[in-house]
């Protein structure tokens, strides 16, 4: 398919994961893709070759989100090597378990500063460049409205997720630039490899359609986000879990 021919994107934190999933399913749809980075250049390298390999447009560029001063610069990168700027994917994202009595104000701070300052920062720096018809996709999490004792920071920061795609949507919507929001169940990735067996055991029994999610499929699920298809949806968060309630 190339129905996103001629439209560039951005995926951060794209250099594994469900982020990578993200930035080749885009490319394969015929966007130009930047794979954003803060730390992974050597996989985020990969990933480019990747893409070029099969026949799509990739450049690696790093900048760690959760530094405000870093953020302009992935939006300058993206218009110095594509010249334009349509889609934003808000994927980076850290992830701890926790409880009340491990909670500290370091990890606090660390999900929010990325999480939730770093994604609406993101979106703020993009949407002055991203012309009608733009789209941002933040990516959630099912936790954000099931939310689990073990993981209190990060379930919280996926609530305000959901929260700021609904006032996005809002305060874009005039300029005809979308604002959807896709909240994935279990899904296997790199991350979550060392405990997959366990966690598997865990949810998949929970998941009707009875198995863990792949990256490809929350790739889809932008891909329709993205597109024409999906151009009377906005300010609102798609469960992509297999209809898993966490």
């Amino acid at each position: 398919m190339t129905h996103l021919a001629g439209k560039v994107a951005i995926v951060t934190g794209s250099s594994k994961g469900i982020g990578a999933g993200i930035a080749e399913r885009l490319a394969r749809d015929g966007a130009s893709v930047v794979i954003n980075y803060a730390r992974s250049e050597k996989e985020a390298a990969a990933l480019v070759d990747r893409i070029t390999a099969a026949g799509g447009q990739a450049v690696a560029v790093q900048a760690d989100i959760s530094r405000p001063e870093q953020i302009q610069s992935l939006v300058d990168a993206t218009l110095a090597r594509f010249g334009r700027l349509d889609i934003l994917v808000n994927n980076a994202g850290t992830y701890r378990l926790d409880s009340l009595d491990t909670i500290t104000p370091e990890s606090i701070a660390e999900h929010f500063d990325l999480n939730v300052r770093g994604l609406l920062l993101m979106t703020q720096a993009a949407a002055r460049v991203l012309p009608s018809g733009g789209t941002v996709v933040n990516i959630s999490s099912g936790v954000a409205t099931s939310p689990s004792p073990q993981a209190h920071i990060y379930c919280a920061t996926k609530g305000a997720v959901d929260v700021l795609t609904r006032s996005l949507g809002m305060e874009l919507g005039p300029r005809n630039i979308r604002v959807v929001g896709i909240a994935p169940g279990f899904v296997l990735t790199e991350g979550n490899a060392a405990g997959a067996e366990a966690y598997s055991a865990h949810f998949v029994p929970k998941t009707p359609l009875g198995r863990a999610g792949q990256p490809r499929d929350i790739a889809a699920a932008v891909s329709f986000a993205v597109s024409e298809d999906a151009g009377w949806v906005t300010g609102c968060t798609i469960d992509v879990a297999g209809g898993m309630v966490f």
